[in-house]
């Protein structure tokens, strides 16, 4: 076990978030494969530190690109490095700070006493006061506190992000129509509830940075992950998404269920001739191709608006 003294510890949801896991996922890899050899809390809660975060990261990139987790779970952290493609020498140079202007008087106490990855540069109390602190800030990234956000302070966070020349906006919000999230992510902003751990604030900032991308599809034929959202698990997320105002839950679920169904359709099509067969095959993994890269979608889209996350099913 690595010395913890002075790191920070993350308990097992943090960590799962930070990793890009649900936390039955992780759960199943350390039941199943023992991925992760945790601190526990005083009262017997896992806690995780960055290298064991960055870790499951590695894990869980792989797995997307195909590798079985099996496999995956006893290499140390150099192969999975090496097999992620990512530079060891680089791997070891710690996180620069992030430089944040801030926008929210609770936010900046907080962030004050705590630190956790923030180079503070600038700060107002509130979005609709005087903006004249920011202006020249030129920081990376305008964190924004909005408890209960709506449409007529977007313009204001426009208005905030031009004052400190930021590169990139992340709002935090507790509550907030899915219209105002629409109309914010219009203006490239990231929108995410506040999280409840502040270790939490550097990695959405570097996130909002580097840009969200969709896993690359270029996999060798005979890769194509494992469904990860059944029928029921879709209707689920269909159900709850009619209690908000954005449709996209019920359309993509319907793209996954169509897709889904072609998928199965292709491998079980009657074939006249040994061309006929490879032709269906490549159909049949195109589909799960397109399949994967819409499971991600959804899981981005249920994260995003704040709708219950099914258990997932394994990979495998």
């Amino acid at each position: 076990m690595e010395n913890t003294t002075q790191q920070a510890l993350y308990r097992s949801g943090v960590a799962a978030r930070l990793a890009g896991l649900s936390v039955e996922t992780l759960r199943v890899w350390e039941r199943r494969y023992g991925v992760s050899d945790t601190l526990r809390s005083e009262r017997g809660q896992r806690l995780y530190t960055a290298g064991q975060v960055r870790r499951l990261g590695l894990l869980k990139q792989l797995v997307d690109n195909g590798h079985p987790i099996g496999t995956l779970a006893t290499l140390p952290l150099e192969r999975l490095e090496e097999l992620a493609g990512v530079r060891a020498d680089h791997a070891a140079v710690p996180l620069a700070l992030v430089r944040v202007a801030l926008v929210g008087e609770t936010l900046a106490r907080r962030i004050a006493a705590t630190g956790n990855g923030l180079e503070v540069q600038r700060a107002v109390a509130r979005l609709d006061g005087d903006l004249a602190p920011l202006q020249g800030a030129a920081v990376d990234v305008l964190l924004v506190e909005l408890p209960e956000p709506d449409e007529t302070m977007v313009p204001l966070v426009a208005a905030a992000r031009e004052a400190a020349g930021a590169a990139a906006v992340v709002v935090l919000y507790r509550f907030c129509a899915s219209a105002t999230i629409r109309a914010l992510r219009a203006q490239d902003c990231m929108v995410v509830r506040m999280p409840s751990e502040l270790g939490e604030l550097a990695q959405l900032c570097r996130a909002a940075l580097a840009g969200r991308q969709l896993p690359s599809v270029d996999r060798p034929a005979g890769t194509v992950p494992a469904v990860r959202f059944d029928e029921a698990a879709l209707a689920t997320i269909t159900a709850a998404g009619n209690r908000i105002a954005c449709e996209c839950p019920r359309h993509l679920s319907d793209l996954l269920l169509m897709v889904g169904s072609f998928e199965r359709y292709s491998a079980q099509c009657v074939s006249r001739s040994t061309a006929d067969a490879q032709l269906h095959r490549e159909l049949g993994h195109a589909a799960g191709l397109a399949r994967s890269v819409l499971e991600t979608a959804m899981e981005r889209l249920v994260v995003a608006e704040g709708l219950p996350m099914p258990a997932l099913i394994p990979r495998r």
